[in-house]
């Protein structure tokens, strides 16, 4: 039984003693799509050669969807990056609220009054949305928990990154459900993926508590594997985290995991 969903791998992640370039090669020569973060980061000529495939990147570059002042930068960012994922033939780009720090600190600001702040992302994300329908690519809002990795971020729980994708209505405009974020903020992952699976773009992987790869904490991939394809999931799955070790080995168990039998 093939699995009705793709695989992608990032390349900030691992293989770190290589150039983008070749990280770039060997990822796609292992057969999966290539995230990476921030397209401004890299010559992403790589990907107009035969056989490099360009997954997700981050579309958030300036900016906050979660502050008055500060939506125009973003808007102005994501149609960049749009325009950019035009370019390599990348499909789904990840959104996140703002821009974070260099260790994943919540740098962008925060609308304190929580009706303005609401209201401002639903304005943020509907200009976006028609920006990606207008592109022909799909935008995915990150979640991010706020316990451990990115303190201070104010869309830490799925089902508020939902809420807005779901008032906003657009069929360019998705969520990233990143699990191992998920299971750290709230648990209970399988169930978030049927109750959500319909606002779902991309969704990511980690084992938890660690961010590697499968089988390395307490999340069952195995199953979670199947319910994705039991729920019918055809976007990307992607590995967004360290390596315990050798990269070649976390990919092959990435991959290993997520093919069903």
């Amino acid at each position: 039984m093939s699995a009705s969903y793709v695989l992608s791998f990032t390349a900030e992640f691992a293989f770190r003693e290589l150039p983008f370039e070749e990280r770039v090669r060997v990822i796609s020569d292992a057969g999966f799509l290539v995230d990476f973060g921030f397209a401004a980061n890299y010559d992403l000529s790589i990907f107009k050669s035969p056989g490099m495939k360009a997954g997700s990147f981050v579309a958030t570059t300036t900016g906050s969807i979660l502050h008055p002042d500060d939506v125009d930068a973003l808007v102005d960012g994501v149609a960049e990056a749009i325009a950019t994922a035009r370019e390599i033939g990348s499909k789904n780009l990840v959104l996140l609220e703002g821009v974070l720090g260099p260790n994943g600190e919540t740098i962008h600001r925060i609308e304190t009054n929580p009706v303005t702040r609401w209201i401002t992302a639903y304005k943020a994300l509907e200009r976006v949305a028609k920006l990606a329908e207008e592109g022909g690519v799909t935008l995915c809002l990150e979640h991010l928990n706020t316990k451990i990795d990115h303190v201070g971020y104010g869309i830490g729980r799925v089902e508020e990154a939902v809420s807005l994708v779901r008032e906003v209505n657009s069929p360019n405009l998705k969520i990233t459900l990143d699990l191992y974020h998920a299971q750290v903020e709230e648990g209970n992952v399988i169930e978030l993926i049927r109750k959500h699976i319909n606002h779902v773009g991309l969704v990511h992987v980690a084992d938890s508590p660690g961010r590697h790869e499968p089988g390395t904490g307490e999340l069952h991939y195995g199953r979670i594997a199947q319910v994705l394809n039991e729920v019918g999931y055809t976007g990307p799955v992607g590995f967004e985290g360290f390596p315990t070790g050798d990269s070649y080995a976390a990919m092959n168990i990435f991959r290993d995991t997520f093919t069903l039998d």
